[in-house]
């Protein structure tokens, strides 16, 4: 196969993993736990969303495996499940900043 070729399927899924990315709130979930895992109600607080939309977000967020749970007791705390989303993601921001700058 042509490494410059790239299928239908595997184009298909990297546009539904960017349009993840594609919604202000998603971002600014994903940016609040990409360190730290943390709970619903902690970042409806820190992002002033209502906690409904958060679990809104979340859940949207695991179903693309961008995001995945964790419970203690009560409390379901979420955290970015894979590396390369970390990077990915750290990697747009930088980018965006450094555009910003110029």
């Amino acid at each position: 196969m042509n490494p410059a070729f790239l299928d239908e399927h595997t184009a298909a899924h990297i546009a539904e993993l960017f349009s993840s990315f594609s919604d202000t709130s998603r971002v600014r979930i994903i940016y609040a736990i990409l360190d730290q895992e943390m709970n619903t109600s902690g970042l409806a607080e820190l992002i002033n969303l209502t906690p409904s939309a958060v679990s809104h977000h979340l859940r949207g967020l695991r179903q693309m495996n961008i995001v995945q749970a964790r419970r203690e007791g009560k409390e379901v705390y979420y955290g970015v499940s894979d590396p390369h989303i970390v990077s990915l993601f750290q990697q747009g921001v930088e980018h965006v900043r450094e555009k910003r700058i110029r």
